[in-house]
């Protein structure tokens, strides 16, 4: 479980709106992140999720709003709040023929006080590869290189854009397991992604975007209990059931029958309700499952479905650190 962050905020996010042309990306943001917090921001393609991450890294100017990190602004205090805040984004490149010894070489040598990269690269499986050319690494080795180059500086801030995006799944278990012990040793993160498990298992607290716009934020157990249907029952009886009796039941969402199948949608409330009334009809349920909703569930309650579009409608900044 998430441990529990400092009460100070060193992230603040207020009224923060950008727009590109006629369209307005992001819509009055706001919240704060707690220091030592692991800070997630859902939502579908083009909600101004990475706009609204690259205004806090002082790679967008924001049209209105303020923003501050560790109380500096991330624009007029650009230089400084790259010193404390490292960023891994969702697009970046390097040139071709760098090795990933000479990136983590170079990057640590920006730093003042950086952290020691062989570790790192040991963390994220890159010891092997450390000869190898930027060009020649695989679409999951160049995402653990990036984790690592937003890491080096000893950041007391990391912004993760689409952290384990082209991961496989025992590499993306492992950078979760390194993100803890990040976050363990009092890093603040701000997490961007659309792993559902990732931002159940990391997050503290998430904000749900949806058109510019914060749609909820709570932690990943408060939104799971915003789901419209926070349960689904489903059992074949062993006798006939009228539906319109279940569906009149307490907190039913909805009563199906698929092929002698019952499934019932609603709360923990109807759940007992069910089995009350079988146990009065005396009536047994035959291979009963009870499922909880999931962050995947609160997620599609709170956000509308979009047509997929290339974030904000334009490209993404590259480079590996703010």
């Amino acid at each position: 479980m998430p441990s529990q962050a400092s009460s100070a905020p060193i992230i603040e996010v207020s009224g923060l709106t950008k727009a590109y042309g006629e369209r307005t990306v992001v819509d009055g943001v706001s919240f704060e992140v707690g220091e030592g917090e692991i800070f997630g921001i859902l939502g579908p393609n083009g909600a101004g999720k990475t706009t609204t991450v690259e205004c806090v890294e002082g790679l967008r100017v924001p049209d209105s709003g303020r923003v501050r990190v560790a109380g500096l602004d991330p624009v007029a205090d650009h230089d400084r709040v790259t010193e404390l805040l490292g960023s891994q984004l969702q697009e970046s490149e390097l040139q071709a023929k760098i090795t990933v010894r000479e990136a983590l070489e170079l990057y640590s040598s920006f730093y003042r006080t950086p952290a020691d990269w062989r570790p790192l690269a040991e963390r994220l499986g890159l010891t092997d590869r450390l000869g190898a050319r930027f060009a020649k690494l695989s679409g999951g080795q160049k995402q653990r290189l990036f984790i690592a180059l937003a890491l080096v500086g000893n950041p007391r801030v990391v912004v993760l854009d689409e952290l384990t995006t082209g991961l496989d799944p025992r590499a993306r278990r492992d950078t979760w397991e390194l993100i803890e012990e990040v976050r363990a040793g009092g890093v603040t993160v701000l997490l961007v992604t659309h792993f559902m498990e990732e931002a159940q298992r990391l997050c503290d607290r998430i904000a749900v975007i949806d058109k510019g716009r914060i749609a909820a934020l709570d932690s990943p157990e408060g939104l799971i209990g915003r789901a419209a249907n926070p349960s689904v029952m489903s059992f074949v009886p062993s006798a006939p059931l009228d539906p319109a009796e279940l569906a009149a039941l307490p907190g039913v969402g909805s009563v199906g029958d698929k092929r002698g199948r019952i499934e019932i949608t609603g709360t923990d409330e109807t759940v007992n309700a069910v089995i009350t009334l079988l146990v009065r009809r005396g009536i047994t349920a035959g291979q009963l499952h009870v499922v909880d909703a999931t962050l995947d569930d609160a997620f599609l309650d709170l956000t509308e479905e979009r047509t997929p579009a290339d974030e904000d409608g334009r490209e993404t900044a590259s480079a590996a650190t703010a």
